[in-house]
């Protein structure tokens, strides 16, 4: 959980390739993983934070 926020901030990879990358094995559990830490989905943070987007 530490690395997929930077891994959504800073790249283009799908929220598929992101979990798998990080250790989660679907975007379900991503998302459950995101909404418990950080009261938002992977989509709404990357919106949120993207560098340079």
């Amino acid at each position: 959980m530490e690395v997929a926020p930077h891994r959504l901030e800073t790249t283009d990879e799908t929220l598929q390739r992101v979990a798998a990358a990080c250790g989660f094995n679907t975007v379900d559990t991503l998302t459950r993983a995101f909404r418990r830490r950080l009261d938002t989905t992977p989509t709404e943070y990357r919106n949120r934070f993207r560098i340079g987007g």
